[in-house]
């Protein structure tokens, strides 16, 4: 197998799928090698350590780890210069089914470290933090008595809390008795505006302090989120994140919150859910019409990428063999869409397509 060049996408299937191995012995290899390391270098590090492993008394240990040297051996044996980003490396047996693993990967950030290990596990904590998600967008559906506070993570949207106030309505006696009672209403929205900056503060400062935070989407129905904006209750620095156009949505809840990441366009095109539900809904219109650019069903989608009319495809992130496909769709130059069980219609795209379609360039004659 060729060094695989992969995104945040791909490199959390990997390292679920690294995850699933152990063994009783320190037979499992873990390298990383950072850019501008000499290959030669680590090349003779392999040399020695294939050396030293001739000495393992016990027969099926030596066996796995003299494999995995070797295989890394022979891999890095034929990469003349370490790629830009670095090289991470896997190899691994299981002494007792005689299954292999071996897995060569340029990652989507540089690797950091020079590491490498013989464990009972494969080292993924270096992957791992490389796949956890740098851009967060913060969410915040404001009315007078309702709010809701959500944080988009690549494919993963979350609620992180929703708060209510008893606001009375319109009081309509007239005369000094309505006026003084509109200004008790007034206090009783500037007290729940004041909680809602409070808690929204509390959310989302951290984040920004460590970097993460992007963007923040406001939105609600109707004028309060312009009056929430105008006043001072969110901390002046994440007003400075606040996207500039406010996002009218109807709902509160995860509903209003898929509603303003909808509704929120290029703003997140860069985040993974985003783009799911966006390409999700593509789908979804081109099999209501009926136009033929769509496919489903493996052996139908399989062949629509081999034979380079198929321009996304959408896969199930419950599937098993999902690995395999987002490396089918880079291979082919395809843009894979990984569906998130977080989305609403993943179940629907699961059952009815056994999560697995695509988005045809052109309507396909035979």
């Amino acid at each position: 197998m060729e060094k695989l060049k992969v995104d945040k996408q791909m490199l959390r299937e990997i390292i679920k799928e690294l995850k699933k191995w152990s063994a009783h012995a320190t037979i499992l290899l873990s390298l990383y090698i950072p850019p501008g390391r000499p290959i030669s270098d680590v090349l003779a590090l392999l040399r020695q350590e294939i050396s030293v492993a001739e000495n393992i008394k016990l027969k099926k240990t030596r066996n796995a780890v003299e494999w995995a040297l070797n295989v890394a051996y022979d891999r890095l044996n034929k990469i003349p210069k370490v790629p830009d980003n670095g090289l991470v490396l896997f190899a691994g047996m299981n002494p007792d089914t005689g299954e292999t693993i071996v897995l060569m990967l340029v990652p989507p950030e540089k690797v950091p470290v020079f590491f490498y290990r013989t464990d009972k596990y494969f080292h993924t904590e270096y992957l791992e933090e490389m796949a956890t998600e740098s851009s967060v967008a913060g969410l915040l559906i404001v009315e007078r008595d309702a709010a809701t506070i959500g944080l988009l993570k690549g494919n993963r949207l979350e609620v992180v809390e929703e708060l209510e106030a008893y606001i009375p309505g319109k009081h309509h006696k007239g005369g000094q008795s309505q006026r003084r009672f509109d200004r008790i209403i007034e206090q009783m929205v500037d007290e729940f505006y004041k909680k809602v900056g409070e808690h929204a503060n509390n959310v989302f400062l951290p984040l920004l302090e460590q970097g993460k935070l992007k963007v923040i989407i406001v939105g609600g129905p109707g004028y309060a989120k312009h009056d929430f904006l105008a006043g001072n209750y969110l901390d002046y620095r994440l007003k400075q994140l606040v996207a500039p156009e406010l996002i009218d949505v109807s709902y509160q809840g995860e509903v209003g919150l898929r509603e303003l990441i909808s509704k929120a366009g290029d703003i997140l095109k860069d985040y993974e859910y985003a783009d799911s539900m966006k390409q999700l809904e593509e789908f979804k219109y081109h099999l209501a019409k009926d136009d033929g650019l769509v496919v489903y069903g493996e052996e139908e989608v399989k062949l629509a990428l081999e034979q380079g009319v198929l321009k996304t495809l959408l896969i199930s992130e419950n599937r098993e063999d999902i690995t395999q496909w987002l490396e089918l769709a880079h291979q082919y130059n395809v843009k894979p869409v990984v569906i998130s069980k977080d989305l609403p219609e993943a179940e629907w795209f699961n059952k009815t397509f056994n999560g697995i379609a695509g988005i045809l360039k052109y309507k396909i004659t035979y």
